[in-house]
């Protein structure tokens, strides 16, 4: 008897165990359900800036993959969730750091995107505080949505921003070479 209870405990231990994994002090949970979309964690993994923690960056998809430029290219469901790990992080710098984002993701070609992007920014304006939460999400036909601490924002069309988007994580010049990696589950 005592050794069916242990067995039991093991299981359900090892059940709640892969249903998440904890990176720094944020839960990143093994399944979102967004935008009437049921996605799994690829890998997560953080933001750092001058060897202090920004964000914990999580990547939910509908096909697990380690190809990062394969990721941002296809037109499937597929989300980032952006943990806010840091004080110091501001609406301006944020801003900032989407403009590289998205120069270094196109190779400087941001230009037909402009609108999109400025719309975007546009979604970071607001006072960002520790323990925020931002989910960028994707769905095919209806584009990128972003949420604020599960209010919407707003949403943007077009496959094209999408994969400039995620190729700011994902691309050949991500905004972290350790956080790429850890979203890509490496």
């Amino acid at each position: 008897m005592k050794k069916q209870i242990l067995t039991l405990f093991i299981a359900f231990t090892a059940i709640f165990a892969s249903a998440q994994k904890t990176i720094g002090d944020v839960k990143v949970d093994a399944k979102l359900a967004v935008e009437g979309q049921n996605l799994t964690l690829n890998g997560a993994g953080t933001r750092e800036k001058m060897f202090m923690d920004m964000y914990v960056g999580s990547l939910y998809v509908t096909k697990k993959s380690t190809d990062g430029n394969a990721i941002s290219a296809a037109n499937e469901a597929m989300a980032i969730k952006l943990n806010i790990v840091s004080g110091l992080i501001t609406s301006e710098k944020m801003i900032s750091a989407i403009n590289e984002g998205f120069e270094n993701s196109t190779g400087n070609k941001t230009a037909p995107l402009k609108a999109k992007i400025d719309k975007f920014k546009g979604f970071f304006k607001d006072k960002i505080n520790k323990k925020d939460i931002f989910i960028i999400v994707y769905v095919p036909g209806e584009g990128v949505s972003v949420y604020k601490n599960g209010t919407k924002k707003g949403t943007i069309d077009g496959l094209d921003f999408k994969k400039a988007l995620f190729g700011i994580w994902l691309g050949n010049k991500p905004a972290d070479d350790d956080l790429k990696e850890g979203m890509l589950g490496k």
